[in-house]
């Protein structure tokens, strides 16, 4: 199969292999998507400014005339040497995709094809098309875990010749990535204010850096912990709007509703006190969301927290299912365990 895990893909860039004439990278990351495809646009040693080189089409002007990919794959540089053909915002265009088809089974000799698209599902045609050929390769983009996050922080740091300490560090990994280009943003803002600086502490972290990643999904679900439906339907809101995929919510929520429930165990059965039990947490609770998760805790009971996971399974399923509806599916799922969050807290 032509593809990568995705712990295996900035290994693939940094070495790119020559005989991968058409190269796919795609994710629900967009920023890393684009940061990726640019690094190995940069791999073919040509000139990014250079149009003659470098062509740069959007996939649905492809979609709607297939034969522009290959006649442009199959044109004669002007002045002789490579050219890449650079293609951008993919999905499930079909003219797209009968095109990628076409120069997979007769690939072009002195052109590569870069294209960049978003979270494509398995059973996509482009994407079925490049793991199957032979010439192409394909390169799954996810959000950044806590290592993707610390070599991004290591990059820029070592850039501009700054150190970091070791709870500082801490706090960036948990206010970070969300997305590529708003954690590198955001980890330039913290050097620009740390300028003159041999080390950044963790108080410049809460002075400069805003929480990319606690803006999005995480305060979603801080929302629904502790039954705050005003902030519920803003964060909501705010991250459709950004157009991130409304499944990774669903994620960020069962990864949540997964430790209150080890947390409630630790509580109802092992007879911890709730703030022993989240002051003893692994994977550690940060400190600065304790005292939220310790209120959490005091709202859901386990049979609560059992019929939670169940309701979300039950969701994503139905989400999947009816893929148009995605989005009020999962709303209305969320919101009914925020509503049942904050009738819990008026009871205690």
């Amino acid at each position: 199969m032509a593809q990568k895990k995705s712990h295996e893909v900035d290994a693939f860039l940094g070495r790119p292999d020559k005989s991968s004439v058409i190269v796919l990278l795609y994710g629900p990351d967009k920023g890393l998507v684009s940061e990726r495809a640019t690094v190995f646009a940069r791999s073919t040693g040509l000139a990014l400014d250079d149009p003659f080189a470098v062509i740069r089409l959007e996939a649905d002007d492809v979609d709607s005339d297939p034969a522009r990919l290959s006649d442009e794959a199959r044109t004669i540089s002007m002045f002789g040497g490579e050219r890449l053909l650079w293609v951008r915002n993919a999905a499930g265009q079909k003219g797209l995709a009968d095109a990628v088809k076409i120069l997979a089974a007769e690939p072009p000799t002195d052109t590569r094809i870069l294209i960049e698209a978003g979270d494509l599902k398995k059973s996509a045609a482009l994407r079925t098309i490049v793991e199957g050929a032979r010439p192409a390769m394909a390169l799954p983009c996810y959000s950044d875990d806590s290592r993707g996050i610390d070599a991004v922080i290591d990059d820029v740091l070592s850039r501009e010749k700054l150190q970091i300490t070791l709870d500082a560090r801490q706090m960036l990994r948990d206010s970070l990535g969300g997305d590529r280009l708003a954690t590198r943003g955001e980890l330039e803002k913290l050097c620009l204010y740390a300028h003159g600086k041999e080390r950044i502490t963790a108080d410049d972290v809460r002075e400069a850096v805003g929480d990319v990643s606690a803006l999005s999904h995480d305060e979603i679900v801080d929302a629904i912990l502790i039954g705050d439906i005003a902030r519920f339907s803003t964060a909501f809101d705010r991250v459709v709007k950004s157009g991130s995929p409304p499944f990774l919510i669903l994620n960020t929520a069962m990864r949540q509703f997964q430790q209150m429930q080890i947390l409630r165990y630790a509580i109802e059965q092992e007879r911890k006190p709730i703030a022993t039990a989240v002051a003893s947490a692994r994977p550690p609770v940060f400190f600065n969301r304790r005292k939220l998760v310790e209120n959490a805790l005091g709202r859901w009971t386990g049979e609560s927290l059992v019929r939670v996971m169940e309701r979300l399974q039950r969701t994503i399923l139905e989400s999947r299912r009816n893929a148009a509806l995605a989005i009020p599916i999962i709303r209305q799922a969320l919101l009914a365990f925020t509503v049942e969050a904050a009738r819990a807290g008026r009871n205690k």
